[in-house]
This record gives C-alpha cells, structure tokens and sequence, in this order.
C-alpha cells in the first residue's frame, strides 16, 4: 500500500491537462509506440473533434524510482464549469492533484474552483506551470502568481513543456515524494466508493471503485449498499488502456468491477461495495447530489421510440451522473423527458452523445431554469416550476422567484468596460472588484441564472477576445417580476416554445422569437400568424406569407367572370384549408430562440 499514489489532474480549460496525461503514460512506458496518440485518454469522437475532455478517464501506471516499484492511479478530468461534477467525483478517488497552470494565460477562473474542490478534499496540490516552450510564455510572472495563490515556495513550483517532455520526470518524482499513500485497514471488512461507471452492452455495467478498506476477490459475493442487492464479482480488475483482469484488489488501490449487472438503475455513483458475507458498519460519505442548472425538454421524433429513449438515457447517465430526467408530456410533441444540465454546454454534449452512441434522434426544447412560484391561497407552500406550463395562473399567483448565482470574471483590465455594460444588460450586480495583477482584473457580481443560459458565455468571449474566464456557484432564489411568454402559430399554442421571460425584456424578446420563427418555418398553401402573447394579450405578431400559385394562367381570353369565379372557388378552399391546415415545425425552430441575438 505504502507504494500506491493515487491523484488527478485539475486545471482551467485547454491547459494542457490531457497532453500532461499523454506524457506521463510516455515515459513510464504504459503504452506502447503503436498505441501513442494526442489526447490517449479521450476515447470518445466529440472529445477529440472538440479537443475538449468531457469524461475523466481514469489509468493506471507503473514507474521505478530509486529502485523501488511504485503504482501510479491517474485520472485525468475535464475543465469546462458544465463538468465540474466529474472533477469532484475524481478528487474523491485521490490523496493528491497536479494543479496546472497555462504560462501563457496564468491563473483562470476554473483553475481557482477546482483548487478549492481539491482543497477541501484536504489533497496534496503540486503546482505546475505547463507550456513553457510558448513564445507568449511569462514563467516568473505566473509563478508570482501561483506563489499568492497557494502561499508556497517558488522553487516548489515545477515548470514544464509536455510537448518536448520537459519536467516530466520531475513531476513524476513529486508525486511519489510529496503525495502521501493511501490509507486503510487491509484486514476490516471490504469498503468501496463508486466514483464512475460505464454501460458494457457485451457485460453489463463496468463499475470503477476505489478502496477504502479490505480487499475485492475475483469470484467474491458483494452487496452494493445504497440498493441492498447483492451480486457475484464476475472479474475485477486494474484500469489500464485496456482492462487488465486480476484474481485481487487491494486496499488504497483502484479498479474496475464486472457482476453482469444490466439494468443501469441497480448501479449508484457514490455508493459502497461491501462484503456481503462480512458487511462493513458504515457507508462511505458519497458526492453531494448534483444540482441541475439548466432545464431543458428532451422529445424523440418519432413519438413510438420513447422506450428506446428512457433506455438509452438510463445508460447515458450511468457515465455521465449529473444527467437528471424526469418524464413529461407536451401538446406539441408528446411523451418525452424533462432533463436538467450544468449548462448549455452540457445540454449540447447530451444531445449529441444520444445521437452519435444510441442512434437516438431528439427534439430539445427551449431550455430554462427552475424557479420557485407562491400562490395567494397558499402563500407557504412553493411550487417548483421547471417548465413555463407548471407556473399557476396570474389570477392565483402571488409571487415568483428565480435563482441567482454568484459568478466570478478574470480578464484583462483593458475589457472591464465591455464586460460590465454585459453585465449590467444582463440585470448583474457588481459586487467586487479585485486586480490580481496591474493588468489581471477579478469581477465578483450576483446575476439571475436565466440571464447567462443563452448566449451570456460567447457573448463575454467575443468582448473579451477569449480572454475572460467565467465560473459561478448558487446564491439561492430571489423575487422576481417574471411574464409567461407563449408562442402562437395559426392560433394554436405551441407549449415547447413557452418561455419564462423577465417582465420588461418580455415585448422584445416575444417580437425576435417571432421574427426568427418566421424565418425558420416553410411557407405553406395559406398564411401563417405567429404571435406572442403574455396571457389573453397579444405582445408582438409576424405573418408568414402563402405560396402564391397563378391559378388563372389557363384562363387565357374569354370573359373577366371566369377568372373571378375560378379565384372565389380557390378562397374557399383557402379558407377551408386555414381551420384545419396543421403547421411543422422544423428542430431549428425549438432552438432559435437562443439565437435570437445572432
């Protein structure tokens, strides 16, 4: 045990954590020349055609250092806010982090959230400045800055190029000299916390653990705790690139778990394995349950794949555990789910692995936040609105609050302009404001969590020219004085369109929704009226005009009356076609109202 080092590595986005992970597999030779490619550890294909990390991934190495053998358990996690979920979930699995820092950007404000994350996990932190061989590189100036940030020496700080495999080794000897060995009792009872697990459809659910206490068998009967089933280890195992099967699982170390299990319900991300023959007392403290930010509806085109759909998104969430689903209905498009995400990005994400891993093609609809409603005959009791059709009537409604967050900008001095009037646009307060160097400034301002869903996040990096980092935590609800707004097409209301909107944005927000929908929806035999409405009254309108045919071209010569009768006959069938004329609606239509400020 006293040889095992289990740690993570955390940083902002793009500061080179997977290239880190790429290198430290290099040199200890855990994979072979054949295997070695840019980004190792991200295995899915909308990880590599973003570049971005959206799952952790988790591998074990094996190194020789001063004769001794040590091994090495890896988990390399994402950067975006949206899956800050993975990262905390890692930081449970390890007594240590690498901690980098991009030379060239310094200090971002992700970097400072998962120092925390780590620190309150009471980790080891090894400070690493990375990407040094950049011409834009100020080495002794973000090393001031990590120096302030975490109060440690200069000279602990390792400065390194993964690229050229500068200061790997280095690193490596930190690890195993600084990161302390797990510690446990190989004699207690087994105790194991489930930080991730993946759906196998070959074999079932593959659970990845770290033990606490006690050792896992090949062959051993265990019992999950937080469902009371019990099962037989079909084969345990090491994460390696590929899985490498094992007859044991000692204390402190890390791996994977195979029982057969195939409904994904049965497995539970932060529950305890335990020996079912002799059971440990005490649950491990799991992870916080995750608190959904953005709300959003899910819908499959075809309304009979909904099964299909519940299944698929079963399986999706054993890998990605902040994926929360409840089903719904709508008028519009029938049985679905109502999801919650960390964000847009998230959101995005989802939709795209449901397509690409389960062939699933799916609607989503406007997405929104959750507020908390009070009735004037109930003032006490909330109602949980997460979908614009839960909020109670106006004639009962008393009053209505939103979620606030607190969210955190580090950028260059020269954009604190443009970022304010953003903020300001958006109904942010500015809190605070810090200069952490002569041209490094941090914003501190409290925001209404609806305003910075849409299109907040881009819009703050074209002010900034990709210099700004966002990060936010939640404050909690506020009153607020909000509007239903609901879309109208040929009379009918469209529900997947509703959306919960702040009273004064309400009249122009209602008329570029309007305006967008025309653009986006097909001409039909007969006009179209899109309207926005708050309540019974009508706030903006826009007509999509028939496609116009030359019915009376064959009337060549002959008498004016044959034209006209033919053009009355053609009205009535118009108007015939009008009441019971039904509108498609294209999947660009649900998510223009994102774009209504492109």
């Amino acid at each position: 045990m006293k040889n095992i080092r289990n740690f993570c590595i955390i940083a902002h986005i793009d500061h080179g954590k997977s290239t880190l992970a790429d290198s430290l597999l290099d040199i200890t030779g855990t994979v072979t020349s054949r295997e070695k490619q840019n980004q190792l550890l991200d295995d899915m294909d909308l990880e590599r055609e973003r570049g971005i990390t959206i799952k952790s991934h988790a591998i074990q190495m094996e190194y020789t250092h001063e004769g001794e053998p040590y091994i090495l358990n890896l988990i390399d996690t994402p950067g975006h806010v949206d899956f800050s979920y993975e990262v905390s979930r890692s930081i449970a699995a390890c007594e240590g982090a690498l901690l980098l820092i991009d030379a060239s950007q310094s200090i971002q404000a992700q970097t400072i959230s998962n120092l925390y994350l780590a620190l309150e996990n009471d980790l080891t932190i090894i400070p690493i400045v990375t990407k040094i061989d950049l011409p834009a590189a100020n080495i002794e100036e973000v090393i001031d800055d990590i120096v302030n940030l975490l109060g440690c020496k200069a000279d602990e700080v390792i400065p390194c190029s993964a690229k050229d495999n500068i200061g790997i080794p280095t690193i490596l000897e930190s690890i195993i000299t600084k990161i302390p060995s797990p510690k446990g009792d190989p004699n207690a009872p087994l105790q194991a916390l489930i930080f991730d697990s993946v759906y196998n459809p070959f074999r079932g659910v593959e659970t990845y653990f770290k033990i606490q206490n006690g050792t896992l068998k090949k062959g051993e009967q265990i019992k999950f705790m937080a469902t009371g089933k019990s099962y037989f280890s079909e084969e345990v195992g090491t994460l390696k690139l590929k899985n490498k099967p094992k007859e044991i699982i000692e204390t402190g170390d890390v791996g994977y778990l195979i029982t057969g299990i195939k409904n994904a319900k049965e497995v539970k991300v932060g529950d305890t394995i335990t020996s079912f023959k002799n059971p440990t007392e005490n649950n491990i403290e799991g992870f916080q349950e995750v608190k959904p930010m953005v709300f959003s509806g899910i819908y499959p085109v075809d309304t009979e794949d909904y099964e299909d759909l519940r299944a698929s998104m079963e399986k999706l969430q054993l890998n990605d555990a902040s994926l929360v689903f409840a089903p719904e209905s709508s008028a519009a498009l029938g049985f679905g789910f109502r999801c919650g995400f960390l964000g847009m990005l998230h959101l995005e994400i989802i939709q795209e692995r449901l397509e690409r891993e389960f062939g699933m093609t799916v609607i989503t609809t406007v997405p929104n936040v959750s507020y908390h409603a009070y009735t004037k005959k109930n003032p006490e009791d909330i109602v949980l609105v997460n979908n614009p059709t839960d909020l109670p009537d106006a004639s009962v409604l008393d009053k209505v609050e939103e979620p606030y967050i607190k969210a955190t900008i580090i950028t260059k001095a020269d954009f604190i302009g443009g970022i304010m009037t953003l903020c300001v646009e958006k109904r942010g307060i500015i809190i605070n404001q810090t200069y952490l160097t002569p041209d490094r400034v941090e914003l501190l301002f409290e925001i209404p969590l609806a305003e910075i869903v849409f299109d907040f996040y881009d819009r703050l990096k074209s002010i900034s020219k990709g210099y700004a980092s966002f990060d936010y935590s939640p404050i909690g609800m506020r009153a607020s004085k909000l509007a239903k707004v609901d879309i109208l097409l040929n009379g009918k209301v469209v529900d997947a369109l509703s959306a919960l909107i702040y009273h004064d944005n309400a009249y122009s927000i209602g008329k570029k929704i309007c305006e967008k929908l025309k653009e986006l929806i097909p001409r039909q035999q007969f006009d179209i009226p899109i309207q926005a409405a708050i309540g019974a009254k009508i706030i903006a309108r826009e007509t999509i005009k028939a496609l116009r045919k030359d019915v009376t071209a064959k009337c060549y010569g002959g008498d004016i009356t044959r034209k006209r009768k033919l053009l009355e006959k053609q009205k009535k069938g118009k108007k015939k076609m009008r009441q019971i004329g039904n509108v498609e609606i294209p999947q660009q239509a649900f998510m223009a109202v994102l774009k209504i400020n492109d």
